[in-house]
């Protein structure tokens, strides 16, 4: 049986084989607030890996503290590696067009108006108002100003204000 279906419990060094997470294959753009985020995830997790250390140098190190290892590890890889390849995009003051970092309105054809800003790929929270610059809405608004028409979803949306 392949070694992916077994875990074997005595193996310290089972947790440190974690994938890596995947590393989109766009240009890592962000804004200056993308790139905060990046730096504080960073930080965070070197403290957490620190801490995690000391913690595993006074114990034994069972399963949880070698689990706690290797997440805290990959994680700090990946944001690293996003530190790394950020690409910060100044603010556009225009708003004749819709740019990286741009906040546009949006009425949808069933009345309901939302406003959204695009960002980062890390820094994206549809929930929040944040798309991704690759997301498909996102992709559709770049480059369109005030009237133009986009899909949105299974309809249309008119760009009512770009800021």
């Amino acid at each position: 049986m392949s070694r992916a279906f077994v875990r074997e419990q005595d193996d310290p060094e089972i947790f440190d084989e974690l994938p890596d997470r995947p590393i989109s294959p766009h240009p890592n753009l962000v804004t200056p607030e993308g790139l905060a985020l990046i730096e504080a995830h960073v930080a965070r997790l070197q403290d957490e890996l620190s801490r995690a250390q000391a913690e595993a140098a006074d114990e034994e190190g069972g399963d949880d503290e070698h689990e706690a290892l290797a997440r805290i590890g990959r994680d700090l890889r990946y944001w690293m590696h996003r530190r790394s390849s950020a690409e910060v995009v100044p603010p556009n003051e225009a708003v004749d067009k819709v740019y990286f970092g741009s906040r546009v309105t949006i009425e949808r054809d069933d009345g309901r108006t939302q406003q959204f800003r695009i960002v980062g790929e890390d820094e994206a929270d549809p929930t929040e108002g944040r798309l991704s610059y690759v997301s498909p809405l996102a992709r559709e608004l770049m480059g369109k100003t005030v009237g133009d028409i986009v899909i949105a979803g299974q309809g249309e949306a008119e760009i009512v204000e770009i800021g």
